[in-house]
């Protein structure tokens, strides 16, 4: 794996100079970020533990040069440069399409969504948020970023995050990550936008009309004029469409001239209302705005590039923080969490391209991750076997 990220997805300059600040480095740049990437894949889940298995197995195994301990992790990520891990994340991806990694789709989307993650007690830093009781005495604090991936392509890519302060707020934060992320992958990487309810504000819209991404938004409660109109007019109506989607019947409710709010500087808005029927009786509706036009943009596909929405939070939020350690602060600094943040999601970029894309050769089916994680873990104790 270690061969492919260097080579195949041409990380090699990347690992070697990952945006080192350090003044006087005694460990090589080259072991500490790989062993960071390392460590996330093997889903070590702390900086202690990634010591432990540094200096407990043969370097070599690992792709190491040399052991080191905590607090070299820790002196590292404080000085790495977070704009470094950025830029490659976004040449990897730009590399992955040329390598028609994406070919399965017609539309590559950007989905954007915040999370809180990192709970402490202790002393707060820069980017701390209280956590208050009922009696407004703080009890801890977390931390809060929002994140953007690539989906709607077959293959769920988390690439950046932007961490936003207590009096940041989420919503700004968005429109600079989106700013920054359509900057970096350049105006014709992805064809779409797509976001929660909470980033449907007209800045919000606005900022994704800038950087020239159609967008598609979860409409709720928080536009009340529009969810009036979208709901006087599709109640009572039959659907414009309906279709079949795996086991789900599918009922679409679609028109585009619907009229903006007094802050939205569109001509118009289109809106849709879905129905989702399940095979165990369970009915989702939903609700979504987009500037798409119809001929550009049918139901069915309006219907498909909304539910892509859903993969920031499965197999990103999900498996980052519950699988890959995201949830956990290794070092209590702004740079290096965001530094750690950052590395995960190079990790996970690494550990799907490999496992779905590389490793899916002729007609033996894709490991899951676990599977790939344990392979990884018997080939690491039969080197070491086979080394003692």
């Amino acid at each position: 794996m270690r061969n492919y990220a260097r080579h195949t997805l041409a990380l090699t300059t990347f690992f070697d100079h990952p945006g080192d600040g350090r003044v006087y480095p005694e460990i090589p740049a080259s072991d500490l970020s790989w062993a960071l990437v390392a460590g996330v894949i093997l889903r070590l889940g702390s900086a202690n533990r990634l010591e432990w298995l540094a200096k407990s197995s043969n370097g070599n195994d690992l792709g190491l040069t040399r052991s080191f301990g905590d607090d070299a992790l820790a002196y590292f990520s404080e000085r790495l440069d977070p704009q470094v891990i950025r830029r490659r994340m976004a040449e990897t991806l730009k590399l992955a399409k040329c390598n028609k990694v994406f070919e399965e789709t017609a539309f590559i989307g950007l989905a954007i969504d915040g999370t809180g993650v990192g709970h402490t007690t202790k002393q707060p830093c820069p980017l701390c948020h209280p956590i208050k009781d009922s009696n407004n005495n703080v009890t801890g604090y977390n931390h809060h970023f929002v994140m953007i991936s690539v989906v709607g392509a077959g293959i769920t890519l988390p690439f950046d995050v932007e961490p936003y302060a207590a009096d940041d707020s989420e919503y700004a934060a968005g429109k600079r990550l989106l700013k920054r992320a359509v900057n970096l992958l350049g105006p014709r990487f992805a064809n779409y936008s797509v976001a929660d309810a909470k980033f449907a504000t007209a800045p919000f819209l606005h900022t994704s009309d800038q950087v020239k991404l159609p967008i598609i938004a979860r409409l709720k409660q928080n536009l009340p004029q529009l969810s009036a109109a979208v709901e006087a007019r599709f109640t009572g109506q039959p659907p414009t469409s309906s279709f079949q989607y795996g086991d789900d019947w599918i009922e679409v409710w679609d028109a585009n001239d619907f009229d903006p709010w007094e802050a939205l500087n569109w001509n118009n808005v289109r809106a849709m209302r879905y129905r989702q029927h399940k095979k165990d009786g369970r009915v989702i509706q939903a609700e979504w705005l987009t500037n798409y036009s119809i001929t550009k943009l049918p139901a069915r596909s309006f219907f498909k590039l909304a539910k892509s929405r859903w993969e920031i939070e499965n197999q990103g939020f999900n498996d980052a923080k519950n699988l890959y350690g995201m949830e956990h602060i290794q070092h209590h600094a702004p740079n290096s969490m965001v530094v750690n943040w950052l590395i995960t999601l190079l990790a996970l970029m690494i550990e799907r391209l490999y496992r779905i894309r590389y490793l899916h050769r002729g007609s033996h089916p894709i490991l899951t991750a676990m599977q790939l994680n344990d392979t990884l873990w018997l080939n690491l104790r039969h080197a070491h076997a086979d080394s003692g």
